[in-house]
C-alpha cells in the first residue's frame, strides 16, 4: 500500500520512505500466495483466534452485559479475519487494530499479529511510531477494560501488555533483519559474478588486442615484401630473367612464411590439443633469430648494417628478445615502405642489469617514393609492447631527414 493510499489513516511522517524491496514486502499488486504464505497466514489467523477466544471467555466470566460480550466477539472475529490482509496493508491494519484493541481485548491477538507484520514489511520509522502508540494503548487498556480477576492488578496488565507488544515488534524486526541479510548476500554474490564476468571479458579483450598486435607485427613484414617485389615486377616487366626469378622466389617464400605465421597466430585461439601438429608449434622469434631476419631482408634487396654488441644473444630473456625482434622487424618494414633503397642501420647493445637498447635508423630516401599502403598502427603497437615490457620507445625524424626508432628494454641481472 502506498503512502497516498493510507495517508488518511496516519500522518505522512509515519509512512516514511519505503526500504528497498525485500522478500515478503508486498504491495497491492502482489503475486499469488505461495504454499508457505498460506501456511504462515493460517498460523497467524489461528494465533489471533485463540487469543481472541481466551479474551472472550474472560469477558464472560467478568459478568459483562450480553450485548458487550456479543459485540466483543463480533469485533474480535472481524479483527481475526483482517489478519489475512496484513501483507497488503501492514501499516493501515496495525493502526486500526491498535485503536480497536484499546476497547476490545478480544482483538488483542490480531493486533499483535499486525504489529509483527508491520515490523517485517516496513522500515523502522513507521514501526517506531505505531509501536509507541501500541505501548500507550496497552497502558490505557488496563484502565479502560480492567482485568476481571481481582488478584491481577493494573500494573501487571500494563507490564504484560508492554512485553507482548515489544516481543511482537522485536520478533518482526529480527525476521526483517535476517531477510535483509539474505538479500544483501544474494546481491553481493550477483555483483561478484558480474564483476568476475566483466574481468573475464576484459581479459579476453586484452588478449584479442595482443593477438591483433602480434598479427600486425608478424604479417606486415611478410606482406610488405610481397607488395614491394610485386610492384617491381609490375613496373619492370623487361627486367633480366634472373632478377625476375629471384623476385618471384622472394614472393613465394614470403607468402609461405605469411601463411605459416597466420596459422601460428590462429593457433593461439584454439583449445589445447586442437593444433595442426608441428607447424602449429613453431618456436617464437628471439634475439638469436634477429640475424636471420636481417639476412632475409638483405635477400629481398635491402641494404642493412647490423651492429650487434650483445655478447650472448641466447641468454636474453625470451620476452625481451621477442620484443626486440618485433621492433627491428617493424623498423625494417617501415624503412622498406618509406625509404626504399636507403641503407638501414640496426644497432643493438646492452647486457644484464643495464637493459637492452635497439635502434633502427635510415636516412632520407633518394628520389621519388611509391608509397605502400599501411595501417599506421605499427609504431603505436610497438610503444604499447615496450611499455608493457617495462621499457620505453621513441621514434621520429632525424636531422638529415631520415627516420629513427629507438627502444630500451629492461634486462634483469
Amino acid at each position: 500500500m502506498t503512502r497516498t493510499e493510507y495517508s488518511w489513516l496516519l500522518p505522512s511522517a509515519i509512512a516514511g520512505p519505503p526500504d528497498p524491496e525485500l522478500p515478503g514486502d508486498r504491495g497491492r499488486e502482489r503475486p499469488r500466495r505461495t504454499v508457505r504464505d498460506w501456511v504462515v497466514d493460517t498460523v497467524a489467523f489461528l494465533f489471533a483466534a485463540v487469543i481472541g477466544l481466551l479474551a472472550a471467555e474472560a469477558g464472560k466470566q467478568a459478568g459483562n452485559a450480553e450485548v458487550v460480550v456479543i459485540a466483543d466477539q463480533l469485533i474480535g472475529a472481524a479483527a481475526c479475519c483482517a489478519v489475512w490482509l496484513r501483507r497488503r496493508w501492514p501499516v493501515g491494519l496495525a493502526a486500526v487494530l491498535i485503536a480497536v484493541g484499546l476497547v476490545v481485548p478480544v482483538a488483542g491477538g490480531a493486533m499483535l499479529v499486525s504489529l509483527f507484520s508491520l515490523a517485517v514489511h516496513r522500515p523502522f520509522r513507521p514501526v517506531a511510531v505505531l509501536g509507541s502508540l501500541a505501548v500507550v494503548c496497552a497502558v490505557a487498556t488496563a484502565f479502560v477494560r480492567p482485568d476481571p480477576d481481582p488478584n491481577v492488578t493494573a500494573l501487571v496488565n500494563i507490564v504484560a501488555g508492554i512485553v507482548l507488544v515489544l516481543l511482537a515488534i522485536g520478533w518482526g524486526m529480527l525476521v526483517r533483519s535476517r531477510r535483509q541479510l539474505v538479500v544483501a548476500l544474494r546481491d553481493r554474490a550477483h555483483r561478484a559474478e558480474a564483476e568476475a564476468e566483466l574481468r573475464a571479458q576484459q581479459a579476453q579483450r586484452l588478449a584479442r588486442e595482443a593477438i591483433a598486435r602480434e598479427m600486425h607485427d608478424v604479417l606486415a613484414h611478410r606482406l610488405t615484401l610481397l607488395s614491394v617485389h610485386a610492384g617491381g615486377l609490375e613496373f619492370r616487366p623487361d627486367a633480366p630473367p634472373a632478377e625476375i626469378a629471384r623476385a618471384a622466389g622472394v614472393i613465394r617464400d614470403s607468402a609461405h612464411e605469411a601463411l605459416q605465421d597466420l596459422r601460428e597466430i590462429i593457433g593461439v585461439l584454439r583449445a589445447p590439443g586442437e593444433g595442426d601438429g608441428d607447424e602449429g608449434d613453431r618456436p617464437q622469434p628471439t634475439l638469436a633469430t634477429l640475424g636471420a631476419l636481417v639476412e632475409e631482408s638483405r635477400r629481398a634487396g635491402m641494404r642493412i648494417t647490423l651492429d650487434n654488441r650483445v655478447a650472448d644473444p641466447a641468454a636474453t630473456p625470451a620476452a625481451t628478445g621477442r620484443t626486440v625482434y618485433r621492433i627491428a622487424q617493424e623498423g625494417l618494414t617501415n624503412a622498406r615502405k618509406h625509404a626504399p633503397g636507403a641503407e638501414v642501420t640496426v644497432s643493438l647493445g646492452g647486457g644484464p642489469g643495464d637493459g637492452l637498447t635497439v635502434e633502427v635508423r635510415n636516412p632520407a630516401p633518394a628520389g621519388a617514393v611509391t608509397e605502400v599502403p599501411g595501417s599506421g598502427q605499427g609504431l603505436i603497437g610497438l610503444t604499447e609492447r615496450a611499455t608493457l615490457a617495462g621499457g620505453s620507445l621513441e621514434h621520429g625524424k632525424t636531422a638529415d631527414g631520415g627516420f629513427m626508432v629507438r627502444s630500451w628494454l629492461p634486462w634483469p641481472s
